[in-house]
């Protein structure tokens, strides 16, 4: 993890400049009040008037000042806080997309989601105006009190055990606020999880009537969003009077015990003045210590979270050097592959098979047998936890991942499609080195170029998120086209015709047939989808219950053809259509 110091070091020569014009700024406003004391001593009182042109430009001078380093000020600490959040929000999403599957397998996308944006927004506010005012709060109060020292340090004592006071009130504050702050960010977390998924489930919302169950649940985590968020204004509101309360009397009280003091000869008319001028100055940072306190902490809180994202590691990496192939043909081979999850839960056990470049695998079973684990374990988004598994002779856990996932074109059987137009969609294999034409024949082959070209805009035709607005077998199509305009040595359909029908179903096998130096992997229900295969495996409850060809299993009689009977009844093989 890049810590918050190692983006501060980049910006050191800008933040030098912004505190710089900071320092002037704050200076020349707390010059003023010397000026107001000169004229009222030196011109009003002791009536030399030739030095009230010369003290008038001075007040002209430092007003045109304090705009010019204040703007440079404000613009310089904006603009460095901006770019650290930019940088931050770059390699925070960076590191969340270079983690493994199982870190998404127990995190939420709201979570994630608000730590991208909210918190990083949070950190943002306090590199930039939040603490840019913390430092000027702290030096304009050390100028002040220098000042004030300077005039009387009888009653500057004054205004210190006022800022002492402020100051213990302020960390009171920030350590109660502390707990509050973690606790608003879990539950903001989880308010993001909720909206995301209904947002994105509101079709299936509306299709089984949870409109009122799912309202409910989100008002009930915005009932505890909105009680967090008023803990938080309540312990701000008892501690926020006694700010003000300090900043309003402190300076009634200077002008009392001042006024004494001018009238024991103690101090000048234009001494109080500038006195009384001081402690109306120093009055803002006293009423602003809870508030920046506040805002602090609640950045602070960010931050630890940002650091729990990035305690986590990725538990699949490649080795330092990698094995690169000079060409991939596709040839796969599962040695005695065994895979269960952290819980100890199998998955698969004892999984063997040999698939030569350019043929064809076809894999059943029932649902949760572990097909689709072995595709996942293929693309090593995990680990087997037993035995090995080689593309072309080389155990891919000593392959480069890059070439390793890059050499399968994966046909997925969650559809997902990306907010954009059709041919975008199609190019995201190799986005930049696919032409219009390779995605052309890609949907072809496909069977989508048909219902594609009745679209008004055809390729160029933005589909709505997900796919929205396309039906189940159009979506699917369009991701075949996706995993054929990639031209891997090995592609892998898991499930993806299911929403096809058998016409479609076999004019797209036609099509696979014509990739003879593609291996291909076909993960299906339905025997129409696999009966052409070079082998097929039917699993159950994780192992390989049965294998060999579409008619060595009929004759079997095993779950294969129990199968067969289930989807075409009493037919018998050589009847069977397609």
């Amino acid at each position: 993890m890049k810590k918050l110091s190692y983006y501060l070091k980049q910006h050191i020569p800008g933040y030098v400049f912004a505190i710089l014009s900071m320092v002037i700024a704050v200076s020349l406003d707390l010059l003023s009040p010397q000026l107001t004391r000169r004229i009222i001593d030196d011109v009003i009182v002791g009536g030399q008037l030739q030095e009230l042109s010369v003290l008038l430009l001075g007040i002209l001078a430092i007003g045109v000042g304090r705009c010019v380093f204040g703007y440079a000020k404000e613009f310089t600490f904006d603009r460095i806080s901006a770019t650290i959040s930019t940088d931050m929000r770059r390699d925070l999403f960076a590191h969340i997309q270079s983690l493994s599957a199982d870190f998404f397998d127990r995190t939420n996308t709201g979570e994630l989601m608000a730590r991208v944006k909210d918190d990083i927004d949070r950190i943002w506010n306090a590199l930039g105006y939040v603490g840019m005012l913390i430092l000027e709060v702290i030096f304009h109060v050390t100028v002040i009190l220098f000042c004030m020292y300077s005039l009387s340090w009888r009653l500057a004592i004054l205004p210190t055990l006022c800022m002492i006071f402020c100051a213990v009130l302020a960390l009171s504050m920030e350590k109660r606020l502390g707990q509050i702050y973690e606790e608003i960010s879990e539950e903001n977390a989880a308010l993001n999880t909720v909206a995301e998924e209904n947002l994105t489930g509101v079709r299936t919302v509306k299709a089984f009537a949870r409109e009122k169950f799912e309202i409910r649940k989100f008002l009930s985590h915005n009932q505890r969003y909105y009680e967090l968020n008023m803990t938080q204004s309540k312990v701000f509101v008892r501690y926020s009077p006694y700010f003000s309360l300090v900043g309003k009397l402190l300076p009634l009280l200077i002008l009392l015990i001042g006024g004494w003091q001018l009238m024991q000869g103690e101090l000048t008319l234009g001494t109080l003045t500038a006195f009384v001028e001081y402690s109306t100055n120093i009055v803002w940072p006293m009423e602003m210590l809870g508030w920046l306190s506040n805002d602090f902490s609640s950045a602070v809180g960010s931050y630890r979270k940002i650091r729990r994202v990035y305690a986590a590691r990725p538990t699949i990496t490649e080795k330092k050097d990698p094995v690169v192939l000079p060409s991939v043909s596709g040839d796969i081979r599962f040695d005695h592959v065994s895979f269960h999850k952290a819980d100890g839960h199998e998955i698969l056990h004892d999984i063997s098979f040999h698939v030569e470049a350019g043929k064809t695998v076809g894999i059943m079973g029932a649902t949760g047998s572990g097909k689709t684990s072995i595709i996942q374990l293929l693309q090593r988004l995990y680990d087997a936890t037993g035995g090995a598994i080689y593309l072309d002779g080389t155990d891919i856990r000593d392959l480069s991942l890059r070439q390793l996932r890059g050499s399968i074109s994966m046909v997925m059987q969650d559809v997902f499609l990306f907010s954009d137009t059709i041919q975008e969609n199609v190019m995201l294999g190799k986005k930049g080195q696919v032409s219009l034409s390779d995605v052309e024949q890609a949907s072809q082959a496909a069977q989508a170029a048909e219902f594609i070209n009745r679209l008004d805009e055809q390729y160029d035709t933005v589909i709505g998120e997900r796919g929205v607005g396309l039906s189940g077998g159009q979506k699917q199509r369009i991701s075949i086209a996706r995993a054929l305009a990639k031209h891997t040595p090995v592609l892998v359909l898991d499930d993806s015709t299911s929403a096809l029908d058998m016409e479609t179903e076999f004019a797209i096998q036609q099509s696979l047939q014509e990739l003879p130096n593609t291996t291909k992997l076909i993960i299906a229900h339905r025997i129409s989808a696999v009966r052409h295969a070079d082998e097929i495996l039917v699993l159950e409850d994780g192992r390989v219950a049965e294998r060999g060809t579409h008619e060595q299993l009929l004759q079997k009689k095993g779950l294969y053809h129990k199968t067969w009977l289930a989807q075409y009844g009493s037919l018998e093989p050589e009847k069977e259509v397609g």
